[in-house]
């Protein structure tokens, strides 16, 4: 029995001429970039301000109305499991900003949907944090920047030389 070689890529006489980024897609990129540097800097105040953080959610479990009041050592994992959460999820935004970035720069179709889902699912996180009472005037200035990037960003990745630019990456 004899076997075919497996053949290989370098042979091809195909070449793909996506052209160069439109600046629509250069100021989309961008646009993500800074979102990534906002959640950063949230990143870097949360931890700046864990010890207040914590102590903002130890009293909200000490003045919460329950059938039967949590012990010291409940509230103190519960604060520690809340602010570990809120760095997890700082972390994880910071690397999808990065991860958007890099794949709408190179003109991929899914991660311009990828994005517009992304920004949907944030849209509905700040609807409900701004719900929540205990924000800072700098938290809700920091939030609605960071979403305004976004809904720009998102808007740039809709625009018709974008569309082409995929099109033609494909």
């Amino acid at each position: 029995m004899t076997y075919q070689p497996y053949p290989t890529g370098g042979g091809s006489n195909i070449v793909q001429q996506r052209g160069p980024r439109p600046q629509s897609v250069l100021t989309a990129v961008i646009l993500m970039y800074v979102g990534a540097g906002l959640s950063a800097v949230s990143l870097i105040a949360t931890i700046a301000f864990s010890g207040r953080i914590k102590n903002a959610v130890g009293k909200a479990l000490r003045n919460a109305k329950t059938s039967k009041p949590l012990t010291a050592s409940q509230i103190h994992s519960i604060e520690s499991i809340y602010l570990v959460f809120a760095i997890v999820v700082l972390l994880v935004g910071i690397g999808l900003w990065l991860w958007m970035a890099w794949a709408n720069g190179r003109g991929r179709g899914w991660a311009r949907i990828l994005a517009t889902v992304f920004f949907g699912l944030d849209t509905l996180v700040v609807l409900a944090s701004l719900l929540r009472t205990g924000h800072t005037g700098s938290t809700l200035a920091l939030t609605a920047l960071e979403w305004v990037v976004g809904l720009v960003a998102i808007i740039f990745l809709w625009l018709r030389d974008t569309t082409e630019y995929i099109a033609r990456s494909r």
